[in-house]
């Protein structure tokens, strides 16, 4: 009985210790006033006066730097870029990743491994190189072009662009879109899709009745999956999309670190956690599902 109690709360404290009190603290510095100062920031919370100070801070609440970020432009329009970047992403690698999921799910035992070792290879690199190699393929004088001009094809500027951040996006999160199709599509029964060939449909009459219909909780999954943490992706706009690239993970690095805003950037961060919550309570529920075999 202590072993399951102790096994149950020992989650709850993992929790509350890496997710629920730094979120308090974001929470607290979003609500701060920037201050020259180190850290630049003056809590206008002050936990030692007790209630005398819970209630100052009650008084003197005003949201003011959630306000601003309705109101500026910058963290509105990085607001919207960061979603149209997530979900054209999403739907990109759902018309690669189902494709290549659907392949390895039908082929032979042999096939099936060497394909799933080519899917998660790219784990064993550190995610920062396969990042930085991407700048060496697609620069102006890089190997996209070399190839290209060896072909006596016109070369292509993509380097600092929307179109190179897409690019880095759809590789770095491909295999979190397959996997979870792969292990939908692995365990469907193929004598489904024999029945329905006896109904008379054909091949792809039989993969959108049968097949699609069966691999739904697969394509929620990989899609919650991508879609979540390419919402607050830094790495690859900064690196693959140059300055001129906007996305909230970008707004917050810029407000720590160049403005030294920490209010602000906490309150970014705490408006996309917001954002997210709906996504990441679905793919919790899809996971619970496809767990269930529903």
């Amino acid at each position: 009985m202590k072993r399951f109690s102790l096994t149950a709360v020992l989650p709850f404290v993992w929790l509350a210790a890496f997710f629920l009190f730094p979120f308090l603290l974001v929470a607290k510095l979003s609500l701060s006033e920037v201050a020259l100062a180190i850290p630049p920031y003056q809590p206008r919370l002050d936990l030692s006066q007790g209630l005398n100070g819970l209630s100052a801070f009650a008084q003197g609440l005003d949201l003011e730097t959630y306000a601003r970020l309705r109101t500026d432009h910058l963290y509105v329009a990085a607001y919207l870029s960061s979603l149209k970047f997530a979900v054209v992403s999403t739907v990109i690698l759902l018309l690669v990743g189902y494709p290549l999921a659907y392949g390895m799910a039908r082929s032979g035992a042999e096939t099936r491994r060497t394909l799933m070792m080519a899917v998660i290879l790219p784990f064993w690199t550190s995610f920062l190189i396969r990042v930085y190699a991407w700048i060496a393929i697609l620069k102006p004088e890089g190997l996209l072009n070399a190839a290209l001009s060896s072909l006596g094809l016109p070369t292509l500027s993509l380097l600092n662009t929307d179109a190179a951040v897409y690019i880095g996006l759809v590789y770095a999160y491909l295999p979190f879109m397959v996997l979870p199709l792969y292990a939908v599509l692995e365990r469907q029964d193929e004598s489904q899709l024999e029945a329905a060939a006896d109904l008379g449909c054909t091949p792809i009459q039989a993969f959108w009745r049968v097949t699609f219909p069966q691999s739904l909780p697969g394509v929620a999954a990989g899609a919650l999956l991508c879609f979540i943490p390419m919402v607050g992706e830094f790495v690859i706009p900064d690196l693959l999309g140059g300055s001129g690239t906007l996305m909230l993970g970008k707004v917050i690095w810029t407000e720590f670190f160049a403005n030294r805003d920490w209010p602000a950037a906490s309150a970014v961060a705490i408006v996309m956690l917001a954002t997210l919550i709906i996504p990441t309570l679905l793919y919790q529920r899809q996971q619970a599902r496809m767990v269930d075999g529903r």
